[in-house]
């Protein structure tokens, strides 16, 4: 059975926690900083784990207090989303939400969405992360994440859909290309420097090309710079550095500006997936659902990926 034993305390630990003091989080509160203190004490009691390490100049969370906060912090979120809910009759989306997004994709495809929509629902407060790794939302108290790459093996709690896959496409510079000519074959790269992608541990991401009967051939290859990013790796492309194979979606401004010229376009392969993940059980929550709806429609309408 439910004991409203565990509500207590939950509001002031986490003032405490995002405040870093018991002064500053009873002020928040309207307490004592001696009531704010007893009563993280009374909850440690109960809990029977130390939530803070104490200092004379700091207070920080432990490792078992890092964990109590963001499962509190999810549930007094649901606590107050339940509320916004129904005070909106559940249509109008407002309050936080948190999403997580890869660097340069999530930068230049998602967020001019996310900026879009936001100017439409004014209650609506998201909270941006990038990261590129895996991730389980539910864990990380994640409401929706994008994710490139990768068929993960999302658990039972999360949603997920495939949007898009990338497109791979050789480009160089305009200038690069009028001093080193133009790569007619994939032999002919032999003769260019290269720009590949590398991993923190040295290794080096192989380039993909166009086979027989639509195959995709991977091959490594020696390349004149290793950058692990891709931004970077488009700028040194931009500055005639070499020939790069890039997505699709990073480049597409600068091949229609020119900037940039595809090169062996015969070769160029259907990349990773582009995938969207959500928490199943706050997906009825307008804020989740709508947002939801609008990242699907926007991003499976994208050109230079397909379905």
């Amino acid at each position: 059975m439910f004991s409203s034993e565990r509500l207590k305390g939950i509001d002031v630990f986490v003032c405490v926690s995002e405040f870093g003091s018991f002064t500053a989080a009873a002020e928040q509160l309207n307490l004592t900083a001696s009531a704010v203190s007893k009563s993280i004490a009374r909850l440690e009691k109960r809990l029977g784990v130390r939530l803070f390490q104490r200092t004379t100049r700091r207070l920080s969370l432990t490792d078992a207090g890092v964990a109590f906060h963001r499962t509190c912090t999810g549930v007094l979120a649901d606590l107050e989303e339940a509320e916004l809910s129904l005070q909106a009759e559940n249509t109008e989306p407002r309050g936080r939400v948190r999403i997580d997004l890869p660097g340069a994709y999530g930068r230049v495809q998602v967020m001019p969405i996310l900026l879009q929509w936001m100017q439409d629902h004014p209650l609506l407060i998201p909270h941006l992360s990038f990261s590129d790794g895996f991730i389980d939302p539910l864990k990380e108290g994640v409401d929706i994440v994008v994710r490139i790459g990768g068929a993960q093996a999302w658990p039972e709690t999360v949603g997920h859909r495939l949007l898009a896959r990338e497109r791979h496409t050789f480009c160089a510079s305009p200038s690069y290309l009028a001093r080193h000519g133009i790569p007619l074959s994939e032999s002919d790269l032999e003769h260019h420097p290269c720009i590949a992608y590398g991993w923190v541990d040295g290794s080096i991401s192989p380039w993909s090309f166009a086979g027989e009967q639509g195959a995709t051939l991977r091959r490594q290859i020696t390349p004149r710079l290793v950058v692990g990013n891709g931004d970077a790796l488009m700028m040194a492309a931009l500055a005639g550095l070499g020939i790069a194979q890039l997505p699709s979606w990073l480049i597409k401004q600068q091949l229609q500006e020119g900037k940039l010229v595809e090169v062996l376009p015969q070769l160029a392969t259907e990349g990773m997936s582009i995938n969207l993940a959500w928490i199943k059980s706050r997906q009825a929550l307008p804020k989740v659902r709508l947002l939801l709806e609008a990242l699907i429609a926007g991003l499976t309408s994208l050109d230079g990926s397909s379905r």
